[in-house]
């Protein structure tokens, strides 16, 4: 059984088999955080606020990994390497986003409209029926095909929880989603965001923005491999200075690191 530690002292504690000492709560840079860890060899979990933990809000970019999975089962994408989308030459603030990408490319610099011509390819029929098979949160996309995995202040958007985040991605691992094997691993390729010599780290980062654009939101959802034990993570941060997805994937960084995991 998935066991939860309890925040102590400014300090989550954490048993040895998890990891081999105490995360100090500085770590999470003075943002309101849910962050937890489940370690697929023993089944334990950390879970440093469990309220917040079960609280859904926006995936935001998070979702690309599901879009992607989607994307690849109905054959719209052909491999990490397909020349898959075309740029539309309309000028967008992010500059990595004015070229022809491919996948493993769109991946990386979370092109959002790229994965919008995707979604909208998907369809609303497609995207729903994958979406309640795997028991995606709120499963609500009725605030438009290519929007509703992200932040709007007027319409509705799915959301997620960090512990609901956790549990799909396990299932993942499990082989338990309606995913082949082959799209996983194209997955599990393009979601690499770090390699050292003590571990692998894979995720995706995800942030959104409120009315005054400044960012309100960040995530950072994946896994890390290290010695032959998988630690499945969900992170995200709201309140505080600005926060995003870069952020969150800093936190989650500098956690494994303290643990000599990374």
């Amino acid at each position: 059984m998935m066991k939860k530690f309890a925040l102590i002292v400014g300090f989550l504690l954490i048993s040895a088999v998890a990891f081999a000492q105490e995360i100090d709560r500085s770590l999470l840079q003075g943002y309101d955080a849910a962050l937890v860890i489940y370690n697929r060899t023993t089944g334990e979990m950390v879970n440093i606020n469990p309220t917040r933990a079960n609280q859904r809000l926006a995936p935001c970019s998070t979702f690309k990994i599901y879009n992607t999975l989607i994307g690849l089962e109905l054959g719209l994408m052909k491999d990490a390497d397909d020349p898959w989308y075309k740029w539309d030459e309309v000028k967008r603030d992010i500059e990595g986003w004015n070229q022809d990408l491919t996948l493993r490319e769109a991946f990386k610099v979370s092109a959002v409209p790229a994965y919008q011509i995707l979604a909208r390819e998907i369809g609303e029929a497609g995207m729903k029926e994958y979406i309640e098979k795997i028991g995606y949160g709120s499963q609500d996309i009725s605030s438009g095909i290519d929007i509703f995995w992200l932040p709007r202040p007027d319409t509705t958007s799915i959301k997620i929880s960090a512990d609901e985040q956790v549990a799909l991605l396990n299932k993942l691992l499990d082989g338990k989603l309606p995913f082949s094997e082959k799209n996983i691993a194209i997955l599990r390729d393009i979601m690499q965001a770090e390699k050292t010599g003590k571990g692998t780290l894979y995720g995706k980062t995800g942030s959104g923005t409120g009315p005054d654009g400044k960012w309100n939101v960040g995530w950072f959802v994946g896994f890390l491999e290290h010695n032959g034990t998988t630690y499945v993570f969900a992170c995200n941060i709201t309140g505080g200075d600005n926060p995003s997805g870069k952020t969150a994937r800093t936190i989650i960084e500098s956690i494994f690191k303290s643990q000599n995991l990374l």
